[in-house]
C-alpha cells in the first residue's frame, strides 16, 4: 500500500513497487477477460500434447519418427472426434499409439473443458462463476447453474454407455477374431470410436470386413445416434424418460430434426444408390435397406462407412455433404452446425414467408437473439467451408467435388474421406487441420461469445429498409 514518508520538504506518497504478475495470475487474467479465448487455448494446448505424443518413435509401428504434419493432422482430428486421417490407423500406429490415439478421442468426447472443471472440482468441491463459464463454453446448457449437474452427467453417462457398448460388441468381435484378449480391445476401440462420433477404425480395411454383420453395424449406428444426441438431451430423458409433455423445446426440438434427418437422409441415400452396382446395386433388398439406415447415421458425423464413398454417385455425395454440414445434437459429440441451429434457420425462413412477426415452435416463441446467433452461425460455418475448399482446390489442383466433400467433413468433424486427405502436401493437412479444429470449437465459443454480448443501447436509429431479393 502507498505510505507517507517525511522528507525536509514535507509529506510525500512513497508508492509500492509494482509487482510482477505470477504465471497462475496470467492465467486467471485470460480466462477472466475472455472465456472463449481460454477454451481455445486450453484445446490448442492438448490437441498440441497428444500431437507430440504420435510424433515419438514408441508411437509407430515401425518404430520411426512420424512428420510433424500428420501426427498434428491425427490429434487434432482425435480430439476434435472427427476421425478423418493421413494414416492408417490400425497399420501405421503401434498398439501404444493407439492407445494414445483413444485417449485423445476420449478426451475429446468428454469435452477438454469438462475434464478441467471437473479437475476443478475434485480440488475445490465447488464450481466458482467464472469455472462455470468456462465449462460453459464447451457445453452450453441454457441456465449457468445447470453446468456441475451437466458435467457430472456427462462423465457418467459417458462412461456407462461406453461400457455397455463394449460389452455387447465384445462376445461378437471374439467370436471374429477367435482371440480373448484381441476381441476385447476392439470391442473397447469401436465403442470409444462410436459414441464420440470419432469414425477411427482399428482394422486395416475397417467395417468393409464386417458389412455383412447387421448386428455390429446396428450396435455402432444405436451408439453413434445416442452420443450425437447431446447429453443436454441425454439429461431431460434421464429424468423425463419419454414424458413428452415435460421436455423443454431444446430436447424436443433436437430429437424430432434428428429424426427427420434419419429417415429423409436414408430414403434419398437408398433412392441414390438403389441400382448402384458398386455399392448396393446386387444386395438384397434387407441389406440395402440396412445401408441406408446405416449411411444416414453416418453421415451426420461418425465417419464410419461401409460402402466405399468413391464408388458412390454425385448425387449422393452431395446428399452426404448437406447431412454433414448440419451434424447432430448442441453440446454433443457431433459436429455441424447442428440441428437446433438448422431448425431455428427453418422456423425463421417459414415465418417470414407467412409473414409472422415471430417464429415458433412447440407453442414456444423464439428469441430474436436465438435466431440472430443461428444465422450468425451459418454464415461463418459457410465462409470457413468456403475458403477452406478453395485452398483445397487450389494446392490440390483437384476439381470441387473432392475438396468441398473432404472441407465439409473437416468442418462438420464427421471423418467420412474420399481418400483425399492422405494425398495431400503438407499444406493441404494443415488447412484441413485448421478446419477440424475451429469446426469442433469455434462455432461453439462463436455462438457463446454472441450469446454473451448483450449490450444495453441508449438510443436506437430511425429505421430504414433497403431492398432485399
Amino acid at each position: 500500500m502507498p505510505q507517507r514518508v517525511l522528507t525536509p520538504l514535507g509529506f510525500r506518497i512513497k508508492k509500492s513497487p509494482v509487482q510482477p504478475m505470477s504465471w497462475r495470475a496470467r492465467i486467471t487474467a485470460v480466462f477472466s477477460d475472455s472465456p472463449a479465448r481460454g477454451a481455445l487455448l486450453i484445446f490448442l494446448l492438448i490437441t498440441l500434447f497428444f500431437a507430440v505424443l504420435l510424433t515419438m518413435p514408441f508411437s509407430s509401428a515401425d518404430g520411426t519418427i512420424t512428420p510433424f504434419h500428420d501426427s498434428l493432422f491425427v490429434a487434432t482430428s482425435a480430439v476434435s472426434v472427427t476421425g478423418l486421417s493421413t494414416v492408417n490407423t490400425a497399420d501405421h500406429w503401434s498398439f501404444l499409439g493407439q492407445i494414445i490415439l483413444l485417449c485423445g478421442v476420449q478426451v475429446g468426447g468428454l469435452g477438454i473443458l469438462t475434464v478441467a472443471t471437473m479437475l476443478t472440482m475434485s480440488v475445490s468441491k465447488q464450481l466458482g462463476l467464472k469455472q462455470k463459464l468456462i465449462a460453459q463454453e464447451g457445453m452450453t446448457t441454457g441456465r449457468l447453474g445447470e453446468t456441475g449437474a451437466l458435467i457430472r452427467v456427462v462423465i457418467t453417462t459417458t462412461l456407462v454407455i461406453e461400457a455397455l457398448i463394449m460389452l455387447a460388441m465384445t462376445p461378437r468381435f471374439i467370436a471374429l477374431e477367435k482371440d480373448f484378449w484381441l476381441g476385447l480391445w476392439h470391442g473397447l476401440f469401436y465403442a470409444v470410436s462410436a459414441f464420440n462420433n470419432a469414425g477411427f477404425l482399428s482394422h486395416t480395411n475397417g467395417l468393409a470386413d464386417f458389412g455383412n454383420d447387421a448386428y455390429i453395424s446396428t450396435v455402432i449406428a444405436i451408439a453413434v445416434m445416442i452420443g450425437g444426441l447431446g447429453f443436454p438431451v441425454i439429461m431431460v430423458l434421464l429424468k423425463y424418460r419419454w414424458d413428452l409433455r415435460r421436455w423443454n423445446l431444446h430436447t424436443r426440438m433436437t430429437v424430432e430434426v434428428t429424426l427427420i434427418l434419419f429417415v429423409l437422409g436414408a430414403l434419398a441415400y437408398g433412392f441414390f444408390e438403389w441400382s448402384n452396382p458398386a455399392t448396393m446395386g446386387d444386395k438384397p433388398l434387407i441389406e440395402k435397406i440396412g445401408l441406408s439406415l446405416f449411411a444416414s447415421t453416418a453421415a451426420r458425423s461418425s465417419g464410419f462407412n461401409i460402402v466405399d464413398i468413391n464408388e458412390q454417385l454425385p448425387q449422393t455425395l452431395l446428399l452426404t455433404d448437406a447431412l454433414m454440414f448440419v451434424g447432430g445434437g448442441a453440446a454433443s459429440t457431433a459436429g455441424g452446425i447442428k440441428v437446433t441451429t438448422f431448425a431455428v434457420i427453418v422456423l425463421a425462413i417459414v415465418a417470414e414467408a407467412r409473414g409472422s412477426q415471430d417464429a415458433t415452435a412447440y407453442h414456444r416463441r423464439l428469441p430474436q437473439g436465438a435466431i440472430r446467433v443461428a444465422v450468425a452461425v451459418l454464415a461463418l460455418g459457410s465462409t470457413m467451408v468456403l475458403v477452406g475448399t478453395l485452398a483445397l482446390t487450389t494446392i490440390s489442383g483437384e476439381t470441387l467435388q473432392r475438396p468441398l466433400f473432404e472441407a465439409i467433413s473437416a468442418f462438420g468433424t464427421c471423418g467420412l474421406s474420399t481418400g483425399f486427405s492422405a494425398e495431400l502436401p503438407p499444406s493441404g493437412k494443415y488447412v484441413l487441420t485448421a478446419l477440424m479444429f475451429f469446426g469442433r470449437l469455434g462455432t461453439i465459443t462463436f455462438a457463446s461469445a454472441l450469446a454473451m454480448r448483450q449490450r444495453r443501447t441508449m438510443y436506437r436509429y430511425p429505421e430504414e429498409r433497403p431492398i432485399i431479393g
